[in-house]
This record gives C-alpha cells, sequence and structure tokens, in this order.
C-alpha cells in the first residue's frame, strides 16, 4: 500500500510539473503574440532612398526608417533608424532583399559597408542587400553614457579589464555603478528600449518598408541571436534564415553566466591551438615560434609568463623617449580579440607576444598599432554595454563579479574574467521598474516553412561549437554544417559560401551531417 502511495505522489508530481510547463508555454505564445501584436501595430516606415553622401559608402543608397522607440506605443515618440541598401547588380533576375546585421551588440552595418561590398556573386546579383545601425547604435541613436567625449574616453581609457587585486575590484564596481548611472542619465529615453526583441520588430517594420512578404536573413555572432530572435517572433513570415558563429539563445538570455563561461573556455580552447600551430609553423609563419624548433608546451610556458608579468604591473618596451608602459588591461583585450582572425590577427598576436617579451628591447609603435587594431572603440563599449544589459541575465550587484570572476577563471583562467567583467555594469543597471516586458526568454523553435541553416567554425574563440550545437537543438527547425577544421569567429570557407548561396538563392539546404572545410589553415600563407 505504501508503495502505491509513493506511486501516487510521483505521478501527481508529474502532472503538476507538466501543468506547469503548459502553463509556461502558454504565457509565452501570448506574450509573443502581444509583442507581435504591437509592431504590427506600428506604422510603416516610408524609406526615401538617396545616393549616400559619403565618398567610402557611395555606391550604396541610405535611407531612414521611423521606428517606435516604445512598441506599447505604437504611434508616439519615433527613433530615426539608419538603413543602408547595396542594390541587386542584376535587377531583372531579382529575388527580393537580403536582410544582414551586424554582431557585437555594437557594431555598426555603416562601417560594415565602408569596408567594401556587403556581398558579393550570385547574392550580390540577384538580392538588395539592405543593413542598418541597429537602435542605439552609431547613426540610430547611438546609445549616450557620458556629458561628451572627453568624459567617455576618460573613463574607458581608465576602465580594468580585468581587475587583478582588491583594491582594483572596489575601483571597478564603482566605475561599474558610474556607467550605468551615465547611460541613465545621458539616454533616459532610449534605455528602457534596447533589447534585442526591440531590434527584432525593428527589422520586421524594414521588411514591410521594402514591400517584402517574407524575410530573407542573414547574421553571424550577436547578430546571430538577432535572427534566433526575429525567428522566435515571426517565424511564419522567414523565407530563409541563415545564421553563423552562433550564440545559444537560451544561454545568452536566461544564464549569462553560463553563456560567458562557453565563450572563454572557447577562447581558451582557440589560444591552445594558435600555440600549437605556431610551434608547427616555425618561423618565419609565426614569429612567436622562435629562431629554433619548438613546442607548443613550451610556447605556453612563454605566453603566460608574459600575462603573468603584465599582471604584476606594466612591462615598458623601448628606450628613451620611446618607451611605452603596457598594462594587462590594454593587453587581454587585443589577446583575446586578435584570435578572431587567423589572416591578419595570429600573427599580430605573435607580434605583440614577441615584442612584449623583449620588454625594453621591443618596438613600442609596433605594440601601439596592434594595440590599437586589437581594441574596442569607445562609442562600441556604449553600446554593447546598454544592449547586452537589457538582453542578459546577472544579479543587481556589481560587487558579486570578484566571486564570479574567481569560479569562471578555475576553468578559463585567462579570458573568464575578462569577458565576464566587460559586463559588470549589468549588476547596476536601471531595469525599468516594470522590467523588460518586451524580453522574451524562449522557446526559441523556428515555426518555419523552411528550416534555417547554421554554420560554425569547429573552433570560434568566442561563439564555440558547443554554443551553436544547442542552439541547433533549441531552433529544432534548423541545419547545423560545421568547418571542421576552421578557425577564428569568421566563416571563411568556398564551401560554405556556394551552401550559403544555395540556400539563399534557391531555398536548397545541404545535406543532413554536411561539413566544409576552410580555404587555408592558420599561418599557413
Amino acid at each position: 500500500m505504501r508503495g502505491w502511495k509513493i506511486v501516487g505522489l510521483v505521478l501527481g508530481a508529474v502532472l503538476v510539473s507538466a501543468s506547469v510547463s503548459c502553463f509556461r508555454q502558454s504565457e509565452a505564445v501570448s506574450q509573443v503574440a502581444e509583442l507581435v501584436a504591437q509592431a504590427d501595430a506600428a506604422p510603416t516606415p516610408k524609406l526615401d532612398w538617396v545616393p549616400c553622401p559619403e565618398s567610402e559608402l557611395s555606391k550604396y543608397q541610405c535611407a531612414t526608417a521611423a521606428v517606435p522607440i516604445d512598441y506599447t506605443q505604437s504611434n508616439g515618440p519615433t527613433l530615426s533608424l539608419a538603413v543602408i541598401k547595396q542594390p541587386a547588380t542584376d535587377p531583372d533576375r531579382r529575388i527580393g532583399t537580403l536582410f544582414s546585421a551586424v554582431g557585437g551588440p555594437g557594431g555598426s552595418g555603416f562601417k560594415w559597408a565602408s569596408h567594401g561590398a556587403l556581398f558579393s556573386g550570385e547574392v550580390a546579383r540577384r538580392f538588395d542587400v539592405i543593413t542598418f545601425d541597429q537602435r542605439g547604435i552609431g547613426r540610430s541613436g547611438q546609445v549616450r553614457c557620458f556629458a561628451n567625449a572627453e568624459e567617455r574616453h576618460r573613463f574607458w581609457s581608465g576602465f580594468l579589464l580585468p581587475p587583478t587585486n582588491a583594491e582594483q575590484e572596489a575601483a571597478a564596481a564603482r566605475n561599474a555603478r558610474e556607467l550605468a548611472a551615465g547611460c541613465a542619465a545621458h539616454s533616459p529615453e532610449l534605455l528602457a528600449h534596447l533589447t534585442t526583441v526591440d531590434a527584432a520588430r525593428d527589422l520586421d517594420l524594414l521588411r514591410r518598408a521594402v514591400g517584402e512578404t517574407t524575410m530573407t536573413y542573414t547574421g553571424g555572432s550577436y547578430a546571430s541571436y538577432l535572427g534566433e530572435v526575429y525567428g522566435a517572433l515571426f517565424g511564419d513570415r522567414v523565407r530563409a534564415l541563415q545564421l553563423g558563429s552562433m550564440i545559444d539563445p537560451d544561454a545568452y538570455t536566461n544564464d549569462s553566466r553560463a553563456q560567458i563561461a562557453d565563450s572563454a573556455t572557447g577562447t581558451e580552447e582557440v589560444l591552445a591551438e594558435f600555440l600549437r600551430l605556431c610551434a608547427e609553423a616555425g618561423q618565419p609563419h609565426c614569429v612567436f615560434a622562435g629562431p629554433t624548433k619548438t613546442d607548443a608546451a613550451a610556447l605556453r610556458t612563454r605566453n603566460d609568463a608574459v600575462l603573468d608579468r603584465l599582471r604584476q604591473g606594466p612591462i615598458v618596451v623601448g628606450h628613451g623617449a620611446r618607451t611605452r608602459a603596457v598594462t594587462l588591461t590594454e593587453v587581454l583585450p587585443a589577446h583575446a580579440t586578435l584570435l578572431y582572425d587567423t589572416k591578419q590577427g595570429w600573427p599580430a598576436l605573435a607580434e605583440l607576444l614577441t615584442e612584449l617579451e623583449l620588454g625594453a628591447a621591443g618596438n613600442p609603435d609596433v605594440i601601439q598599432e596592434i594595440l590599437d587594431a586589437g581594441g574596442f572603440t569607445e562609442d562600441f563599449l556604449d553600446a554593447f554595454t546598454a544592449i547586452s544589459c537589457a538582453d542578459n541575465n546577472f544579479g543587481h550587484e556589481p560587487e558579486q563579479w570578484p566571486a564570479m570572476a574567481a569560479e569562471l577563471a578555475s576553468a578559463a583562467p585567462h579570458y573568464g574574467p575578462m569577458w565576464l567583467y566587460l559586463r559588470q555594469a549589468c549588476g547596476a543597471w536601471p531595469v525599468p521598474g516594470n522590467g523588460y516586458p518586451q524580453r522574451i526568454t524562449g522557446p526559441w523553435i523556428l515555426r518555419s516553412d523552411k528550416p534555417a541553416l547554421l554554420f560554425n567554425n569547429r573552433f570560434d574563440p568566442v561563439t564555440p561549437l558547443t554554443g551553436a550545437r544547442r542552439a541547433h537543438q533549441e531552433l529544432v527547425n534548423a541545419r547545423l554544417v560545421i568547418v571542421e577544421g576552421g578557425y577564428g569567429h569568421l566563416v571563411v570557407s568556398d564551401c560554405a559560401a556556394r551552401l550559403q548561396e544555395h540556400y539563399l538563392v534557391d531555398l536548397q539546404l545541404p545535406a543532413p551531417g554536411a561539413t566544409c572545410k576552410p580555404d587555408s589553415a592558420p599561418f599557413t600563407d
């Protein structure tokens, strides 16, 4: 009899759990329906395309789109969203519009366009390609956290990433509160409306503005999350969704500390590969390898010795008037971001480590050039912080960061604290009184007639393959292509480009389990 009671209790618990799950799912469906209805109630923006005035953008067309700042007030105050278009080069065979976005969050679509064609080949021939500065970025109401550029430079130039002692940790907590308060003071109207849900609704208004009945979208890194959010909201309007360098949407939204741990572990893994391949390539392909044959373990020892020296204080490089005191908080962000790019970043990281190791005999000009190229710009950091804090899920005490950093450092000693402290202001963030009602937490299933196509390098230093696999599972209706032997944050593969083209143009998916190879290996050019 006692056994039957136990079975009954277990069965009752299962039924209660199932009921709670169904209730939460119903609640999520209702929330998504409301968020979509708010976007549908907003007026369709009018895009008056004109040639972009800047010389570096002269081949593009520019426009602005008026979108609601607050989608609960569909006819309320608006924000001018800056939009840029690369017209299809074969208009007679034009399929429609391909929308894309830049990662970060904080990256500018206009800055991307200034570096060259947005897309080439058959995609450029068959689609108008449109990108934009997401709300809070660049020309679309850039988030302001300081009274002027001088104050902003003072703050970010003294930013400790990461702090290395108790005194610096206390200063970092004060700085986090200062940054959060500054963003609230200088961007009060916009700050509560910077979630990726808001950006996804802006994207749907742009779709309507150009007359497309369905969305064709491609984006990588943070822009993969924008695509995931768009799919969760507007899945029935998706023609094609091609995403790369994948963010795990559930961790990013609901367990941000776990997502940072995954990123940091991925950065550590790619560092190990950088050192291994550097040792294998030797000089002159990798200058950090030294003049004689060495191995990865020896290079790791030297790399760690440089970082340990920086933890003790600045390394002075150069002689006399040309000296440059280099700090850990300058080097570590570049140390990580240079791993994103095998073509230029990896050789630059090898050169940076070499010059730092030389100390007084090193070249400060080389170090300055590399640090300038490898760091974050100040306007990017403002936007990155504001959008991340709107989307992410952290506690509300910056003073908790040292304990969390110590936990992350046990698995990712170089990068765990760095990636975590980049978001410390989120612990003091001025969350709206009613929270972020426009922030969704899943489910992330893509309810579309066409599965999404996902790409990820095997060795990605910030969106590792583990996250891509989970994103693949969470979207359900998706196909993942892994670039085996692929390194870096950008997928560079003719194979992947062909699969992308077939998917976007012809809606043709690769076979399940298909893989690609990169175009070249690091340190081989």
